[in-house]
């Protein structure tokens, strides 16, 4: 069975940790170019003063970018989330959304860049907003991307 936008964002949306911690993904954009998640801020999420646990912000943004570019440029190529940084710039409460972007001529980027073996690191940026559109927090994740050595061999670039 082929995995679907659709059907990852409700896959994801059920899988336990992000169930159990108010994250749900609202939708992953058919060209798997964008995402959308929201955070659920309740008893669970919440922290001691009843904002926005940071450790669930963090947890919100964590696999998106590497998602949107490992379907992008399918199986040749290794992909996946190094590390993130996150700036907390106010109290989160309600209900909170992330949007996730990477256009198709930044995959087209990293795939050339990432061709013949060649290790890349690039950072993706996004705001974590309230309903009112107010920043909460912004956040950086650093995605790896490699061509796979068997497609790297095949073709006699390495």
């Amino acid at each position: 069975m082929r995995v679907t936008p659709r059907r990852l964002a409700v896959g994801m949306s059920l899988w336990a940790p992000n169930l159990w911690s108010g994250i749900r993904v609202r939708r992953f954009a058919e060209d798997w170019t964008s995402a959308t998640v929201e955070l659920h801020v309740n008893l669970v999420t919440r922290n001691y003063v009843k904002t926005a646990f940071g450790g669930s912000m963090s947890a919100m943004t964590d696999p998106y970018f590497f998602m949107l570019v490992m379907h992008q440029l399918g199986r040749d190529y290794v992909v996946w989330d190094t590390r993130g940084e996150i700036e907390f710039v106010k109290p989160g409460r309600g209900v909170l959304t992330a949007h996730f972007e990477v256009p198709r001529e930044k995959a087209e980027e990293l795939r050339e860049r990432a061709r013949g073996g060649a290790k890349v690191l690039e950072w993706f940026e996004t705001d974590i907003t309230d309903a009112e559109g107010d920043v909460v927090a912004r956040v950086r994740r650093e995605v790896y991307v490699r061509e796979k050595k068997r497609v790297t061999q095949a073709t006699g670039s390495a």
